[in-house]
């Protein structure tokens, strides 16, 4: 039987099948609905997707089953929906497909259960952040889950030098490789029981992305092309220029401090009359993108295949000419041997990415510039200086990051039928990623009072290129006898990857004309040129017992070696149990009509963690940048340590599944807690040892629990127009339990027992003295005097609360229509984080108007200073590291939005033709004092609204 389906919000979400009478045969392939019925009154069909559907002897009475027939991807096995004992989120083709976005990370947030991402940066070609059921490690890297592209482990991210500035983390996503269109379903692996099989690779979860495949049939040519706007989204509202110098004066004058010939904005020297709006200026252009992609598909009895090629152009809010570019081909062949017993699976992805910007970000800058600044641009479009007094943001524009990625994605999966019973198979892999970037800072970015010339000019360039490989035999059987069903699963791992790594940066220039040329600098630093090698092996196995398709049993076991660790720790054992009770299926609720499914499932596990680099258990050193007696010298950078070994999570979840009158309505909610221990990090040591840290396992424990709810509801299945709805929502719940010596530790001023691992111990902000005008702080020794580490003692809880989504999908004849909110409840850092002090050389929101003064005792911020007062700069930068700096940064966000319309076709020759407009990040409704509530890192463009038009048509 062949099966094709599609599963809304990750979680129970069925393929609904409604009959009465006594035999049918129901088909649905390519859009087509046709219904072949034998002495049937009445049958209908709600379909999700392509399938194909054949039961028969059914009676009117019987419960319908097909509920069972959606099939997830579990990795190295395959699992109906309804007989899965292991939590497996799923976003189908369905839900992805059009977005316009180049990621499909985008395209995800909000519809899953458990799974939170948040985006990093508005500037193309970023990275995102992905929890999975919380972070169970203390290090971030120790916290980033599996990607499995097409059968083919990936890199969580790739690390960059240079874009520090413009990337938080200086981190680029793996799937920005990936067309989004060319994605057939994208599952995350959340349990024990779904993960242990990964082993050491599990414990934060498992991402799978497949791309779309052949189907039997004629062959298809499809295009596809759209064009879309993007904007920031929410813009702060500054003081104007009246605002603003009005605040200046008052500090100079509660200073008693005359106007210094530096301060050009206040002293006459700029207008001050003029206003500008840098937000509009600087990050407020509209970012424009197109995308075309033209694939071809199609398949006989014995072999399918499907091609596509794909291109996106996109370009930033910034006024510059930057612009990301993608260029994606994606082939998958499928052959099966006419005695149906030697199938072979190719799958080819080939991706190029170019991506240029600038080397800082401006939004910052956009929103701290005095309003009366000089204006960008002289008369004749040269960058303005205004006479040397003026530090023009856009002189940055002169100077460029780039990068260029060359990505290369091959799996391969051939499978043998030894018998009916027994099949042999092997996936093999080659994963190849060549990644190269560029930062060039010519000296004319700087103030020409300074005096600079291209000898000071600097050009870097950095070079990563990681290949890898994996090789993983499977014997795989399948047995039933009357009402005992048995699946078992035996197989090895081989992978190995090898990366280099070389930089090297020039300075100074005859002229900028060869900046291009690092070998044209007059000074040349050569960093490390680095080979690593990362080996990996294992053995796997799964055993999987049916009774009744009832009872059913899951056991999964990994034996794991990793050359991370030193000879005594290479290998860690690790699995997992699953089980689920299908009581919708027992004698006594047979004959309970309404009850569609009724399941009971539960896991317990192990999962491990190596994500820590490799050689950190030797004593490793690095090139010295000094030369001692005509000789380069070597400098020790690591400390041996043999016996460090895996960070360990262990995972239990209980969960309820229940689905109501044939499937129309149907509900998950599960339970989780997995405890992470052997914390995997640094341990500081004393100067004098000459060493920073020393790489151990650390006895403290992470504990994650929380509650995931999942609802999907078929309110008008019937007629012309049918609506369906779904809901999701996690609670999380992130815990230290266990840290031994804790506040003899250099960590103490971090963490706290029995709190999240995200909190930020700070000041604990009183108020503004009504007799001074002075911040007020609480003093926790009552020494007389606030200092750090005896008086940041109030604890802040950041992160999320809850989060979760609201999916709709309407159709109406030709029409469809869909919208997404996402909502998240969290506490974050505000805007009074990097706030600089009110009344020095930078604009404020207007909430700064509200200042303490004689005649408003009750201001909201200290009375203005100039930055002359010492008392007040220490004072605001307590401010800035206290409870005033973190507020509610929850939101509720129009996500996504789209409409389509299917045009009838009369010509021949063309299948269909579709036009589909979308929306991204539309509304968002928040209290949040800042620019946007989604963030990770302070200070970079937040994520853009984006209106989307797009034309399909398929031959």
């Amino acid at each position: 039987m062949k099966k094709s389906y599609t599963s809304i919000g990750g979680i129970s979400c069925v393929l609904m099948l409604t009959v009465a009478g006594s035999s049918f045969q129901a088909q649905v392939r390519s859009g087509s609905d046709t219904i072949s019925r034998k002495n049937i009154p009445e049958a209908s069909v709600f379909r999700k997707k392509t399938d194909t559907l054949s039961p028969s002897g059914k009676l009117a009475s019987e419960k319908v089953s097909h509920i069972e027939e959606v099939v997830l991807n579990a990795g190295y096995y395959k699992v109906k929906d309804k007989e899965r004992t292991g939590s497996i989120a799923k976003v189908s083709a369905k839900d992805i497909e059009n977005q316009p976005v180049t990621n499909v990370l985008s395209a995800a947030q909000g519809r899953m259960s458990g799974v939170s991402i948040t985006q990093n940066t508005g500037t193309p070609g970023g990275g995102f952040e992905i929890q999975i059921r919380g972070k169970n490690s203390i290090r971030r890297e120790g916290n980033e889950p599996l990607y499995i592209i097409d059968g083919v482990p990936q890199a969580s991210e790739t690390p960059s030098l240079y874009s520090t500035k413009i990337l938080p983390w200086s981190s680029i996503n793996p799937l920005n490789a990936i067309n989004p269109n060319d994605i057939e379903s994208f599952e995350i692996l959340k349990d024990a029981d779904a993960t242990a099989i990964y082993g050491s690779r599990g414990a934060n979860g498992v991402i799978i992305v497949t791309t779309k495949r052949g189907k039997k049939g004629r062959s298809e040519l499809k295009l596809n092309t759209s064009y879309s706007l993007s904007r920031i989204t929410r813009p702060m509202e500054m003081m104007n220029t009246e605002q603003y110098i009005s605040m200046r004066r008052q500090a100079f004058q509660n200073d008693n401090v005359a106007y210094p010939a530096t301060m050009y904005d206040i002293n006459g020297t700029w207008d001050q009359s003029r206003y500008s709006d840098w937000q509009k200026e600087l990050i407020g252009n509209m970012a424009d993108a197109y995308g075309v992609q033209l694939s071809m598909s199609g398949g006989s009895e014995n072999f399918s295949y499907q091609i596509s090629y794909g291109h996106n152009e996109q370009t930033t809010v910034l006024p510059a000419d930057f612009k990301y570019k993608t260029n994606n081909i994606n082939a998958n062949f499928s052959y099966l041997t006419p005695d149906r017993k030697l199938e072979f699976n190719l799958v080819n992805t080939f991706s190029f990415q170019q991506n240029n910007v600038q080397n800082d970000d401006l939004t910052l800058k956009s929103i701290m510039l005095s309003p009366n600044a000089p204006a960008l641009y002289t008369a004749d479009g040269g960058i303005n200086w205004e006479n040397g007094t003026f530090n023009n943001p856009v002189a940055s524009f002169l100077s460029e990051y780039s990068n260029k990625t060359a990505f290369f994605n091959n799996g391969l999966n051939v499978s043998y039928k030894l018998f009916p019973f027994l099949s042999l198979k092997m996936n093999a892999g080659i994963s190849y990623q060549n990644f190269e970037e560029r930062s060039i800072k010519p000296h004319t970015i700087n103030n020409p009072s300074f005096g600079q010339t291209s000898m000071n000019s600097t050009s870097s360039r950095n070079n990563q290129v990681n290949f890898s490989y994996i090789l993983e035999p499977q014997l795989v059987g399948a047995y039933k006898t009357g009402n005992h069903h048995f699946e078992f699963l035996l197989g090895a791992t081989l992978q190995k990857t090898q990366s280099e790594q070389g930089a090297i940066q020039g300075r100074g220039f005859e002229s900028n004309a060869l900046i291009d040329n690092i070998g044209a600098a007059s000074v040349k630093t050569i960093s490390d040129q680095v080979r690593s090698q990362y080996n990996y092996t294992a053995v796997f196995a799964r055993f999987n017992y049916q009774l009744k398709k009832r009872y059913i049993v899951n056991l999964t076991g990994r034996r794991d070696g990793s050359s991370r660790f030193g000879a005594n720790n290479r290998f860690g054992n690790f699995g997992a149990v699953g089980a689920a009770w299908l009581f919708s299926e027992e004698s006594f609720l047979k004959d309970v009509k309404w009850l569609s499914l009724g399941k009971l499932r539960g896991s317990i596990g192990t999962t491990g963690n190596d994500k820590i680099g490799d050689y950190q258990y030797l004593n490793t050193y690095i090139i010295s940048s000094g030369i001692y007696n005509g000789q380069t010298a070597l400098n020790p950078a690591r400390l041996y340590n043999p016996d460090f070994s895996w960070e360990k999570t262990s995972k239990k979840e209980l969960a309820l599944e229940i689905g109501l009158f044939n499937g129309r309505f149907n509900f998950s909610g599960a339970y989780y807690e997995n405890t992470s221990s052997n914390q995997l990090v640094g341990i500081p040591l004393p100067a004098t040892t000459g060493f920073p840290s020393v790489q151990s396992n650390l006895p403290a424990k992470i504990r994650n629990t929380g509650w995931e709810f999942d609802t999907s509801v078929q309110v008008l299945r019937k007629g012309k127009f049918r609506y369906d709805t779904s809901f999701n929502l996690s609670i999380p719940k992130n815990t230290l339990v266990e840290f031994p010596n804790l506040e003899g530790s250099t960590y103490s001023n971090q963490y706290v027992i029995g709190y999240p691992t995200t909190i930020a111990k700070v000041y604990q902000y009183e108020g503004i003295d009504p007799a001074t005008g002075l911040y007020k702080f609480k003093d926790f020794n009552g020494d007389g005097k606030i200092t750090s580490p005896d008086d940041n003692k109030a604890v802040e809880k950041l992160g999320v609360r809850f989060y979760g989504g609201w999916s709709n999908h309407f159709r109406w004849g030709n029409w469809s229509a869909s919208f997404l909110w996402q909502f998240v409840k969290q506490r974050n850092w505000n805007y009074n984080r990097q706030m600089l002090l009110p009344g020095a050389l930078s604009n404020q929101p207007v909430e700064v108007l509200d200042a303490w003064s004689p005649s408003n005792p009750g201001g909201s911020y200290m009375e203005y200073s100039a930055g002359y007062n010492p008392q007040k700069l220490s004072l605001h930068g307590f401010f800035q590291n206290s409870t005033a700096a973190v507020s509610d940064a929850s939101y509720i966000r129009l996500k996504n939005v789209q409409l389509n319309y299917r045009i009838p076709m009369q010509k021949p020759g063309i299948k269909e033709a579709m036009i589909y407009v979308q929306g991204q990040n539309l509304l968002t409704i928040t209290n949040y004092f800042g620019m946007d509530p989604e963030f990770y890192l302070v200070g970079y463009l937040p994520p853009l609204k984006t209106y989307s038009l797009g034309f399909q048509v398929t031959f």
